[in-house]
Formats: structure tokens, sequence, C-alpha cells
């Protein structure tokens, strides 16, 4: 077998049963590319997790269409770990053949407590490794080795000097391989046993990301401050008061360490800092790091961002995980541009994103359905971010959780914001990702599946509304152990006292879970006349009133675990045309409009060729929608908009940010 893949696939035949049970505790079948590869070959997967949202989908997508003597393939997944095939209901039990997966058939030799806390995105690695190298059995400690080993391609101990160990973490940490725990313990466990890594912050540096980065981030001055004009190291350098203990002079200028230094500045994970009486050459790596004005900075960075995107570009078989990385990149550089003067960056800008909309378009229309059901430990959708906090409060026990939805807010927006942030509190740790929003990317679609943590096909009823919110919210979180009373939302939030605006929404000992709408975004989207650089320049000017921060601060303070989303983003568009329909669509937007049936639909696509047939992929029964692509809009030729509701890239991807306080 090529690929660990084959040997699920092959009780995968089509027209063998109607009805497939699989117990599947490791998330298997919901991976990305199997999760496509079922879908391909005809099959429909739905989670039993909930016995009343699963009955009401059966019910009204399957068991009417088995009633009509058609056929479907589908495939009904029990995730939970101890949960036995007969826990379901009987009814399914008398029709459905069974089936069985799990992470130790896959892999018999190696430690299945380790395994399983593999992304599953790694599996491929390691089904290699063990092809090409079957081991013996092993143990915990043997298995992450391996691991280490030929997933990470870390082998620990070899690591024999600081360059080594340095390019080992920028490989991990630059290339998010999201090391788990109990590898980053080991990986620790064999370094410190060398000599030469005793002073090293190893338990802080190894298994985060973020204190990695800020260990970087105070040792660069020093690297600077050795530099003469000549572009040569000197020997003297000033004491710095450094928060991390360890080498205080890191060999940023080794060929292998420079490379990735140059990347972290123009991706916004380092900060460059003053020099003074420094000169280096325009062309030079250490260039990226100075600030000097910021005119000259900024110029600098959007060229040489340009040439990173556009030598990574996303194809059609990515994964999604490869869409989001790109994303941040995309959302970096268009903050910039956005935030400039210069017409020859937007033109440059607008090129490049026209290009890459269409192939992400095409990407959406194959890849997106196989989201929908992926484990929510690192939120892919925005329905699984609510279930992300219930496991973070479920296994701390004690914790409280607060979501912050930020109405609209685009990604390279959230950019702009996120600067001003960290200088309105320099102890904010940003803990940044991306997350894809539900098309259509309306409000009353995506901040309901947010809040409910659902699907759209599980709230039809409220699909063109959002005032059933807070009902959905509550329910989600009763469904999951907690009282009414513990639950707090309020909506309509951007501007006052914070202080005065949580006084009224939550009590800060007894409200476990609150969730809070900012529609200052929103709002300014719906009025905005100056296009993506007005958005960002009045973004900024409402940021600097310091709303967003001190709500963030205020909840970390109350003890809450802080996360921040937004239901969709936003893009600049260009009318092309406003179909004349009367009450035939039942929403009609400016880059969504959607129709009670699929004929209708065309009837109008036909005279819109830019705008795209969304197959309905979770959403309810009688809701079809025609989506703009790219840039386009269902306006007035000649009428100009800031818009939602398509499936740009802008739109889709949305900021998924975790808040915590910097310790002193």
């Amino acid at each position: 077998m090529s690929s660990w893949r084959d040997a699920i696939l092959n009780d995968f035949v089509p027209n063998v049963s109607k009805l497939t049970l699989v117990a599947d505790p490791d998330c298997l079948l919901t991976e990305e590319k199997l999760a496509l590869e079922l879908r391909g070959r005809g099959f429909d997967l739905i989670e039993f997790s909930d016995p009343v949202e699963f009955r009401y989908a059966y019910e009204s997508k399957y068991r009417s269409i088995w009633d009509r003597g058609e056929h479907t393939d589908l495939v009904v997944v029990l995730r939970l770990q101890d949960a036995e095939l007969e826990s379901l209901p009987y009814d399914l039990l008398q029709v459905g053949r069974k089936l069985s997966f799990n992470l130790g058939d896959l892999f018999p030799n190696l430690s299945y407590p380790v395994i399983e806390k593999l992304d599953r995105r790694l599996l491929d690695a390691l089904f290699d490794a063990q092809r090409k190298s079957p081991p013996d059995r092993m143990g915990d400690k043997a298995t992450k080795d391996f691991i280490l080993r030929h997933v990470f391609g870390i082998a620990a101990e070899l690591i024999a000097n600081e360059v080594e160990l340095l390019h080992a973490l920028l490989r991990l940490h630059y290339g998010k391989l999201q090391i788990p725990l109990m590898l980053a313990e080991r990986l620790i466990q064999v370094l410190k046993g060398h000599d030469g890594f005793k002073a090293w912050p190893l338990s802080e540096i190894v298994p985060d990301d973020e204190a990695f980065f800020a260990f970087l981030q105070e040792r660069w001055p020093l690297f600077l401050s050795r530099i003469g004009s000549a572009n040569q190291v000197r020997e003297d350098s000033p004491e710095y008061g450094l928060k991390y203990p360890g080498p205080d002079r890191l060999p940023f200028d080794h060929q292998d360490i420079k490379v990735y230094i140059d990347n972290l500045f123009l991706e916004g994970k380092l900060t460059p800092v003053g020099a003074k009486g420094i000169e280096v050459e325009a062309g030079s790596w250490v260039r990226s790091g100075i600030a000097t004005s910021g005119v000259d900075d900024d110029e600098l960075r959007i060229y040489r961002l340009f040439g990173l995107i556009e030598k990574e570009l996303p194809t059609a078989e990515a994964r999604y995980s490869d869409w989001t990385t790109f994303a941040l990149k995309w959302a970096e550089l268009s903050s910039l541009v956005h935030c400039g003067n210069s017409t020859e960056y937007q033109t440059r800008l607008r090129e490049i994103g026209d290009a890459l909309n269409t192939t992400f378009a095409g990407w959406l229309a194959d890849h997106y359905s196989s989201l929908i059901n992926l484990p929510p430990t690192n939120p892919a959708m925005l329905h699984h971010v609510p279930r992300r906090l219930a496991r973070d409060i479920e296994d701390s026990g004690s914790s409280r959780a607060a979501l912050i939805v930020v109405d609209g807010l685009a990604l390279d927006q959230w950019v702009t914001i996120r600067q001003l942030l960290q200088k309105q509190d320099a102890n904010l740790v940003l803990r940044e990702s991306a997350a894809f929003a539900w098309i259509p990317t309306l409000t009353s679609v995506s901040r309901q599946s947010v809040f409910s943590g659902k699907p759209p096909l599980y709230f039809p009823s409220s699909i063109n509304s959002t005032n059933s919110e807070e009902k959905l919210w509550k329910q989600f979180w009763e469904g999951h152990g907690l009282s009414r009373l513990d639950v707090a939302y309020q909506r309509g939030l951007g501007d006052g006292d914070v202080s005065s605006v949580l006084d009224v929404v939550i009590h800060p000992g007894k409200t476990k879970v609150v969730g809070l709408v900012v529609d200052k975004v929103d709002k300014i989207m719906h009025g905005m006349q100056l296009g993506s650089a007005g958005m960002h320049n009045q973004i900024k000017q409402w940021c600097q009133g310091g709303f967003l921060a001190a709500l963030v601060g205020q909840l970390l303070e109350y003890g809450y675990e802080v996360w921040l989303t937004a239901d969709h983003g936003n893009i600049q568009c260009d009318g092309k045309g406003r179909p004349s329909e009367g009450v035939i669509a039942e929403t009609r937007g400016e880059r969504s409009r959607v129709y009670p049936t699929p004929e209708l639909r065309s009837q109008v696509a036909r005279a819109f060729p830019f705008a795209h047939k969304w197959q309905p992929v979770g959403l309810p029964a009688g809701y079809f929608p025609l989506v703009a692509g790219g840039r386009d809009a269902f306006v007035n030729p000649g009428e100009a908009i800031v818009g939602h509701g398509g499936v740009a890239i802008e739109e889709v991807i949305v900021p998924l940010v975790r808040f915590e306080r910097r310790t002193q």
C-alpha cells in the first residue's frame, strides 16, 4: 500500500450498502484527503454525536431519498473513544454494515498513546517512514524518537551545537508543524542531556512558537549592536535585560539560520528594531530587521513580500492548512498595501489577487465539504471554535472562556488591528491562526454557525436572521453541561466604557462562558465609499480609541480564556449587474443571492456568468446560493463597493486568535 488511506478505502465500494456504520475513534475518515476521496466515490459522511441533530439530518436528507427508491452511500461515523457501534439506534444497526478503523491497526509496531496525539496531516510521513524502515515493536520512548526523526526531521541525539539547535527549532516553528506536547517533552529531555544547552530555556521555546519568537526578538538587538559599519561583527556589545535565560548571542548570520530570520521579519513574526550607527547595504539580509523611517521600511517589506507571495501561491491540490498559512502572509502584504499610497502596488496586489481567487474558488468547489467534520482541536471552520472552547473547559475542569466575534473583520484588517493592540498593551501575547467561514459568507449564516457550534443545516428556521444567536449559544453550552445562568451573550458592541459594558453582561465570579459581538467593523463596511484603503483607515481610527484592547484586557483580568474571530471578511468589488428578479431570490445580497430551487438559481446564473452556483454543502433544504467570485458584485456596472457574501479568500478565511497575558 502506498498510503495509509488505501487500507480504509478498500472497504468502501459504491453501491454495496446504502448505509455503513463506522467506529472511528481516531478521526481517520474525516481526515481531509480521505474525506475528499470518499466523497469522490459517492459516499456522504455524517457524524453521530448528538442523537437529536443526527436524527434530524438522517430523516430529512437520507431517509426520504431511500423512501423514493433512490440510492445513496451514507457513512455514519461514531467518534467517541469508548463507544461501541451497538450504542447506535436499532433501526440503523438493522440495515447498516459495520466497520471499524483505528491507528493501532495502521501502525501496529508503534505506541498507540503516542501516535494518537499526532495531527492527522502528519500520518503520511509516518506511514512512509514505516514502509521504508519497518520498526520493531516499540515502546513510548522509541516511538517518540522514531516520529521526531522521520516526521519532524529532528534527530535530537545528533544536535551537537547551537547552530544545529537553532536550525531545528526554526524548522519546527516556522513550518507550523504543531509538535505534540509529549514529543516536545521528549525532545527537551534529550537536549538537556547536552552540556552546551543547559542554559537554554528549552522548556519554554521548544513547545511554544510564540515563546521561541520572543526569545529571538530580544536577542536580535544584541546581534545588531555587534555589527560595525562594514557589516562586520564587533566584539563589544552592551548589556540588555533579557526575560528569557540562555545565551545572549545567537548565530543569526549563519547561512542555515539567516534565511529563516529574513522571512520572519517579512511575515511579521519578528519586529524590526532601531539600530543607530549601523550601516548595511540595501540588499543585505540584515536590512529586514532594522527599523528606519516608516515609509522606507514598508516599501522594502512590500517589495520582498510580493516576491515571497508569488513563490508560495497554493495550487488546486493544496491542503486547507496550506491555504490558511498562505492567507496569513497574504494578509500581511494586503495590510501594508492598503495602508500605503502606491497605486503601482495596489494594481499588482489586485492582479495577483484575481488569479489567486480563481484558483481558490476552484479549490473550494472540490475541497470545502471535507472540512466540515474535521476534529475541532485546531479549528478549521467557524463551527469548530465553540467545540474547541468546550474541550478546553472540560480538560481544565475550571477555566472560563470568552469568544469575541468581530462582525465582518477581514484577515488583512486584523493585521492592522494587531499592530495597534501590541502597541497599546506590550504584555499581550497573540496566538494567531485562521479558519474558514461558512459559505455563503453572510452574517446570518456564518455568525450563527459560530454561536451554535453547528453547520447551518441545523438552524433552518433562523438562517435568514441573527435573532436566534443567544438562544443557540446557550443551547450549545447546555449540551456541554453548563446552566443557562453560566452563559452570557451580548451583541452591538464597539464603543463606550468597557467596564460598564461588561458589568451589564457578566458576573466575573459566576459567568463561565461569554459570547460577544463587536459590530463596529461591519458598520464601517456598509458605509464605506473609499474602498479597502478607507476600511483600513477607519478601522485604525476606531482601534486607536482603545475599546478592543480594553475589552480583551478586562476579560483576561477576569480570568477568561479569550478568543477572537470573525464571521466573514470583506473585499472591494466592482458592479457587474443587478438581477431584476422580484421575489424570486430569498436573499438579495451584493455578493450572494439565495434561491429556493436550483432551477430558479440556474435561470439567473445564465445571465451572470461571473457567479458560482454553490453546492448547498451543510446548508438546509431549499437553500441554493449563487455567489460572486473574484471582485465581482451584483450591483450596477461602474459602481464600486466593499462587500461580503462571496467566495474570495478575503471573505472566506478569517482570523482566529487566542490572547494571553505575558508573565512579567
